[in-house]
C-alpha cells in the first residue's frame, strides 16, 4: 500500500507541475441535532444536543484531485450513554464526541476511469451492504483503493480493497467498538444498465480482523444480484422497483461455519407528489446460533428496519421486515423548498421459529431554507418478543456551502 500511495502521489505531483492552474474548492458543513430517547427498561430518558463541523478542501488540476476533510463533534447536552464512556444509566445515542481526519484521498478521473486512494467514502447501491452510515455524526469511511471503470456504455465495474474501516465510534473507540477495524476487505460490483432497469452482480468480502469485535464472527463473504428500474406513466405517475438476492458464508478467521440468505422486494408509486411504497426484506438465519444469521456490519443500517436501531445486529433467528409507507412532497412552499412528509410502518418477525419481534412506526418531515435542511423525525417501537418499547425523536439542522 505504501508503494501504491507513493505512485499516486507522484502522478498527482507530476500532473500539478504541468497544469496551468489549480482549482481549489472549499468544503464546509455543519450539523446540529437534538435526539431524545425514551426506553422502557432505562429511566431516565436520554437527551443529546450534538454539534458537528466538517471543514476541508478539494484541489483539482487536470484529471487529478486531492481532498482533505477534518471533522469535530461536540456534545453540548450529554445526558445520554454514547456507547463508550461511563455507565449505561441512560439510553444509548451512538454519537460520541470526536475529532478526526474524515477524508484524505487522491483521485484520478478521466473518461471511463476513476481511481481513488486514501481515506474515502464508499457507498454501493442502496448502502445495504457497504455504506457511509451518514446519519451518525462521525459516519463511516474506509482506508482503501478503489477503481471505477466504464469500458462500455451502461457497463460499470466498481472494485475496492479496504484495509481499515474507520467506524462511527471515533478516537475513544475500544473493545467491541473500535476506532478502526483492520482486515482485507474486497468490494466488487458489476452493473449493466438496460432500457428495463439496471442489473448488478456483487461480491463483498468483509474481514473484521479484530478479535475484540465479536471474536472475528462478523467476517463474511456475500454474493448476490440486484435489479432496479422504473417506468413512467405520462408526466403524472412513476413506478419504481428493486429486487435483490444474496447468500452469505463465513470467511477468513470466523470460527462459525454457516450460510444465510438475503431477499428484498420493494416498489414505490409516485403520483403528482404523493408516494406509496411497500416492501419485504429478509435477513435469513442458519441454525439459530448467534451471528450465523445474515449480518451487514458495513452497511448504512439506520436506513433499514426502523430508526429505533433494534436490529443493527441481526438476531440469531434472522429477521423478516414487512413494511408499508406513504407521503407527500412539493418542490416549493413559500420560502421552503423540497418540502416532504413521509411515514413507514414495519412488522418485524423472525426467519425461523415463528417469533413476532414487534412493530415500528417512523415519520419524517423535512424542508430546505436556502442552504439549511431542516428535518423532524419520530420513531416508536412496540415490542412483542424482542427488545422493549422505545420512543425516539430528532430535530436536525444541516448546513453546507
Amino acid at each position: 500500500m505504501r508503494y501504491l500511495f507513493g505512485t499516486v502521489a507522484a502522478l498527482a505531483a507530476t500532473g500539478s507541475a504541468h497544469a496551468e492552474e489549480v482549482d481549489l474548492k472549499p468544503i464546509v458543513e455543519a450539523r446540529a441535532r437534538y435526539e431524545h430517547v425514551d426506553q422502557d427498561d432505562i429511566d431516565p430518558a436520554a437527551d443529546a444536543v450534538i454539534l458537528r463541523v466538517r471543514g476541508g478542501a478539494t484541489a483539482t488540476t487536470g484529471a487529478f484531485s486531492a481532498t482533505v476533510v477534518g471533522q469535530g463533534t461536540l456534545a453540548v447536552v450529554d445526558h445520554y450513554y454514547d456507547g463508550l464512556n461511563g455507565a449505561a444509566i441512560r439510553p444509548q445515542v451512538s454519537d460520541p464526541q470526536n475529532i478526526a481526519l474524515y477524508v484524505a484521498q487522491l483521485q484520478y478521473k478521466a473518461k471511463g476511469v476513476t481511481l481513488t486512494a486514501g481515506r474515502q467514502k464508499i457507498a454501493l447501491d442502496d448502502e445495504r451492504f457497504i455504506g457511509n452510515a451518514g446519519f451518525r455524526d462521525n459516519a463511516q469511511t474506509f482506508d482503501a483503493v478503489r477503481a471505477e471503470l466504464t469500458p462500455l456504455k451502461g457497463l460499470k465495474l466498481d472494485v475496492s480493497y479496504a484495509w481499515s474501516v474507520r467506524t462511527i465510534w471515533g478516537i475513544d473507540g475500544h473493545g467491541a467498538r473500535q476506532q478502526a477495524v483492520s482486515g482485507d476487505n474486497v468490494f466488487a460490483n458489476l452493473s449493466y444498465a438496460t432500457p428495463v432497469g439496471t442489473f448488478t452482480g456483487f461480491a463483498y468480502l468483509v474481514d473484521q480482523d479484530e478479535a475484540a469485535v465479536q471474536g472475528f464472527r462478523l467476517s463474511s463473504q456475500t454474493y448476490g444480484g440486484r435489479f432496479v428500474g422504473s417506468h413512467g406513466f405520462g408526466k403524472a405517475a412513476k413506478l419504481s422497483w428493486q429486487a435483490s438476492y444474496a447468500r452469505q458464508y463465513d470467511w477468513h478467521n470466523n470460527p462459525n461455519s454457516y450460510h444465510a440468505d438475503y431477499w428484498l422486494a420493494d416498489a414505490v408509486l409516485d403520483v403528482k407528489g404523493w408516494k406509496l411504497n411497500a416492501g419485504y426484506e429478509v435477513l435469513g438465519a442458519a441454525d439459530g446460533t448467534a451471528l450465523t444469521s445474515f449480518q451487514v456490519p458495513l452497511g448504512t443500517n439506520f436506513k433499514f428496519q426502523g430508526w429505533t436501531d433494534k436490529f443493527l445486529t441481526t438476531p440469531a433467528n434472522g429477521l423478516r421486515d414487512l413494511y408499508f409507507g406513504g407521503g407527500y412532497g412539493v418542490k416549493q412552499l413559500g420560502p421552503l423548498s423540497a418540502v416532504a412528509l413521509q411515514g413507514t410502518w414495519h412488522c418485524f418477525d423472525s426467519d425461523r421459529l415463528d417469533q413476532h419481534y414487534g412493530n415500528e412506526v417512523d415519520i419524517i418531515a423535512s424542508a430546505k431554507v436556502a442552504r439549511t435542511t431542516i428535518a423532524l423525525r419520530y420513531a416508536h417501537y412496540d415490542a412483542r418478543q424482542m427488545a422493549v418499547d422505545t420512543d425516539k425523536y430528532w430535530i436536525q439542522l444541516d448546513w453546507a456551502i
